[in-house]
């Protein structure tokens, strides 16, 4: 998500395994054991995840007829065969061979296991077969297929039975939520993992630890859905949780807190933001996590920059860069991240010399990685690296690093929503260049994508319905610019309300495309509502007032008519430093043009 800025996920994290499930506690481990490994940070990478539902599931024996085929129809019916056929798929994985032949072995082994299934009786046989299968097909990178098999296996356990169905259902409904998140459908992912976490809470209770970090996995993804509050009270639960837990300046309490620094953060709560971050340090530094420390240390000077205290932010950034230096290298990607918020520090300050030099030093890192680096490591600092660029005025430079970012991130599966917010940059840095064919399609791009993931109701989908809407203006392509921002108005009035900027800024667009459409009776109707907004609940000392009105004057001639409104003198009410300087008024309305 846009302007969100998050703690990278180790690069030793495994992206996939696909394993079959030996005992049930393991399962809650996997997710929810606290100590049993290093805290996850605030916004980890979402991958599929294999079922880490453990059943008390044994292989058995190999059929004890050796002449039996198992490739054969009838053999599906032997009760030996499917146990037999999942221990293949675990070991073919194991072995190297690849997913593919074993995906052959966990189909055949579900098969099986639903043909011996007693009637009215669910098999959690079938439910692990189930989510091993899934998982071999998320790691074959065919996510559309995986959704159906984890669907159908969320259906056979029964929470009543009893632990085993409950933990069943409960790492049914997580792995779906993984998939969806990596399909983009970040709707339907947070939906799985809330049904997760209750059935969790009805099993286990509220205060259990494994319910704790179910909730902090939920936040995280409600933190990147850019819901704040539900996300805030998530991390609140799991603080709680773990403090009751836990010892004092624990780990798993330096986690929450460095995500609830990311949620005030993101809501432009920023001193309380830092309270969160110092304590997080506190308890890395007690612990002897240096490399987190450092990591804390970058949080706190974004916080610091956003706070204008420039001196405190460039030393936290010199401690953080010390400290990645010495542990990982010259050239590892920490590195690089911590140059570029020197580079926007320096930008920020004026020092563009040192900016850019900094933005360089990032840029050489980027093009030779360390082994070990992710592409969404680099995709990301590059975006980042862009956007300095952009704003010293170089957009030539910045499309170039942002169109490297698309190609790094298109082949790899969970990142179109990713894409659709760098398609979008581009569009308006090719949109302000003068290449609107060029930024159309960009748009066009990035509206498919948002459409796919199932973000076409976000506040940023109608923003770039609106730019692409203007694209379209420049080439003359009036009808399919009203089609836009008719869609984009009814998105903006539903998320941001009818007097935000942005919702405000579309309405002047519109009615400026009826206009040109001779929908004259429709443009007056917008611009007095307009007008209305700003005198009864914004105030007119706005500079777009006078054009907005002035406008309206003019259709309101062309249409033989007067201003219909209350008697009062308004001029008296507008800050005379507001106005702009008056100019000769053309009939194409003269203010098409972004207001983000």
């Amino acid at each position: 998500m846009p302007g969100l800025v998050s703690i990278k996920t180790p690069p030793e994290t495994a992206l996939l395994r696909i394993s079959v499930p030996e005992t049930p506690t393991q399962a809650q481990s996997q997710r929810s054991e606290p100590g049993s490994a290093k805290p996850p940070s605030p916004l980890p990478k979402r991958v599929p995840s294999p079922s880490p539902s453990r059943s008390k599931f044994s292989p058995r024996k190999p059929p004890p007829d050796p002449e039996m085929n198992p490739n054969s129809e009838s053999a599906l019916d032997n009760p030996d065969l499917g146990p037999f056929l999942l221990k293949l798929a675990r070991d073919t994985i194991a072995s190297g061979e690849g997913p593919t032949k074993a995906l052959d072995y966990a189909l055949r082994a579900s098969k099986s296991f639903e043909r011996c299934a007693v009637d009215g009786e669910p098999s959690l046989d079938l439910v692990m077969s189930l989510h091993v299968l899934a998982a071999i097909y998320c790691s074959l990178g065919r996510f559309d297929e995986a959704v159906p098999v984890l669907e159908r296996a969320i259906q056979v356990p029964d929470p009543p039975r009893g632990a085993d169905h409950a933990l069943a259902a409960f790492s049914g409904h997580m792995q779906l939520g993984d998939t969806y998140s990596m399909l983009g459908q970040v709707d339907k992912s947070i939906a799985c993992y809330e049904e997760g976490l209750k059935i969790q809470i009805e099993t286990l209770g509220e205060s259990d630890p494994r319910v704790g970090e179910t909730c902090r996995y939920l936040a995280e993804a409600h933190v990147q859905a850019m819901e704040f509050a539900r996300a805030e009270e998530l991390c609140k639960k799991t603080l709680e949780i773990h403090r009751a837990h836990s010892e004092p300046a624990s780990l798993e309490e330096a986690a929450d807190r460095r995500l609830m620094a990311l949620i005030f953060e993101a809501k432009g709560e920023y001193e309380t933001a830092l309270e969160h971050l110092v304590l997080a340090s506190m308890a890395m530094i007690a612990n002897g996590q240096d490399t987190e420390v450092a990591a804390i240390d970058v949080s706190i000077g974004n916080i610091y920059t956003s706070l204008c205290r420039y001196d405190e932010a460039l030393f936290s950034y010199q401690k953080a860069l010390t400290v990645f230096k010495s542990s990982k290298g010259d050239n590892h990607p920490s590195v690089s991240s911590v140059f570029v918020r020197l580079a926007d520090l320096y930008h920020r300050t004026g020092k563009l010399r040192d900016s850019k030099s900094y933005c360089e030093n990032a840029l050489r890192i980027y093009a030779k990685p360390v082994p070990g680096t992710t592409a969404e490591e680099i995709a990301g600092g590059l975006t980042e690296v862009s956007a300095i660029y952009e704003s010293v005025d170089e957009p030539e430079e910045a499309l170039k690093l942002l169109q490297k970012a698309v190609k790094m991130l298109e082949d790899k599966p969970g990142h179109q929503s990713t894409i659709a917010g760098i398609e979008a940059r581009m569009g308006v840095m090719l949109y302000m260049v003068g290449r609107y064919e060029e930024a159309r399609n960009s748009f066009e791009s990035a509206i498919g994508k948002l459409r796919a993931s199932g973000e076409r109701k976000s506040a940023f989908f109608g923003v770039v319905l609106n730019q692409m809407g203007l694209a379209c203006v420049q080439l003359f392509k009036i009808d399919e610019a009203a089609e836009l921002f008719e869609e984009a108005r009814g998105i903006l009035e539903q998320e941001c309300g009818p007097c935000h900027q942005d919702t405000l800024g579309l309405y002047s667009n519109l009615a400026a495309t009826y206009d040109a459409m001779g929908r004259v009776e429709d443009a007056i109707e917008i611009l007095e509502n307009v007008l209305k907004l700003r005198e009864e609940k914004l105030g007119i000392a706005n500079p777009d007032f006078e054009d907005e009105k002035r406008r309206l004057a003019e259709l309101l001639k062309e249409a033989g008519r007067t201003r219909d409104r209350k008697a009062k003198s308004l001029e008296n009410l507008i800050d005379p430093s507001s106005k702009k300087t008056k100019k000769e008024v053309t009939k194409r309305w003269p203010s098409l043009a972004f207001r983000i």
